[in-house]
């Protein structure tokens, strides 16, 4: 039975930076792709970033290409998402998620991939 849990959220100030976590509840994080998604206020949520369960390969939004960066730690269940110079637009409830489906990397940023979901930490970034 997986569970995540996102932490790391809180108030930041433009140009800041944070490092979400996703912590799962297995010892078998590796066996799944974890992909972080965020939701404004009256939007859609949408896919920021993914991980393949070795590593090999990562996915940006091109709206965080070049700030964020997603990276794992099988051996402590835990995935990150660094987020460097923050801007305004970034403020949104953050989710983790893992899929283990046939062919997941098509079309990644569909919510439909994935089959476990967090609860969301908040990220607002604000003078």
């Amino acid at each position: 039975q997986l569970q995540l849990v996102e932490s790391g959220g809180g108030l930041v100030q433009p140009g800041g930076s944070l490092r979400l976590s996703c912590a799962a509840s297995v010892n078998t994080l590796n066996s799944y792709y974890i992909g972080w998604f965020r939701q404004a206020p009256g939007k859609e949520r949408e896919g920021v970033s993914c991980i393949s369960a070795s590593s090999a390969s990562t996915n940006y939004a091109d709206s965080v290409k070049g700030r964020f960066t997603i990276s794992r730690d099988n051996a402590k269940n835990t995935v990150y998402l660094q987020m460097n110079s923050l801007k305004p637009e970034d403020t949104a409830v953050y989710y983790c998620a893992a899929g283990s489906v046939a062919k997941w990397w098509i079309r990644w940023y569909e919510k439909s991939k994935y089959s476990v979901w967090g609860q969301g930490t908040q990220v607002t970034v604000s003078s």
